[in-house]
Formats: structure tokens, sequence, C-alpha cells
């Protein structure tokens, strides 16, 4: 089984191509560099992804929020579930730790909110 992706680990945007077997990766080809390589080998066989949503404060408002590292792409929707049954404090700050221990990330704010 042939698997082309695009990488984008960098603005080059290689053009991958990922031969598998048995859910085995045999060979890796198209990347300009290492990185591109071990993109496509993560991507086939355990896919991450950095969650971005809102979380609401107490007092209605809404504030942005973004898991602070990837976390496993089938996490997603229980992640999301979290994300939406949480209610922030006011005041938040950039940076402030809205959840800890969301699948081995951490839910921090990426805006403020008075």
């Amino acid at each position: 089984m042939t698997r082309e992706l695009t990488c984008i680990i960098c603005p080059r945007g290689c053009a991958l191509k990922i031969e598998l077997e048995d859910g085995k990766i045999l060979s890796v080809s198209g990347n300009s560099c290492p990185r591109g390589e071990q993109y496509a080998k993560d991507e086939c066989c355990n896919p991450q992804r950095t969650v971005t949503s809102t979380v609401r404060c107490e007092a209605g408002r809404m504030v942005s929020v973004k898991t602070d590292r990837p976390i496993p792409k089938d996490k997603m929707f229980d992640c999301m579930e979290r994300i939406n049954a949480a209610t922030a404090k006011l005041p938040v700050h950039i940076g402030d730790v809205i959840l800890e221990d969301v699948f081995g990330s951490r839910v921090v704010a990426t805006g403020n909110a008075e």
C-alpha cells in the first residue's frame, strides 16, 4: 500500500510517499530532510494534533485555548468534551493553565479575559 502526504514541518511542503505493508513502514521518499521522514512515520503510525478551541469563563465570556503539545488524534473528541465542560475563573491571561493532564497535555489560554 502506498500513502501520499504533504509534509507540514517546514515551508517546503515536500510531497512524501510512504510504502506500507501490514501496518509497517517499508520506505519513505520525497523528503528533503530527516524531519520529513520522521513526520511521515509519526503520521502513519501515531498521528497527533494540537487542539484549539474556546472555554467559557465565569462571566459568560469566552477565552481561546489550545493544548500545549499534540495529543493522539483519536483522543481529539474526548479532549473537546473536557474543554466544553470546563469553566475558567477570571481573570485569565495568556499561558494560564485551564485544564491539567488532558492526554499528556495541558490546555492553556491563548487569550486574555478580565
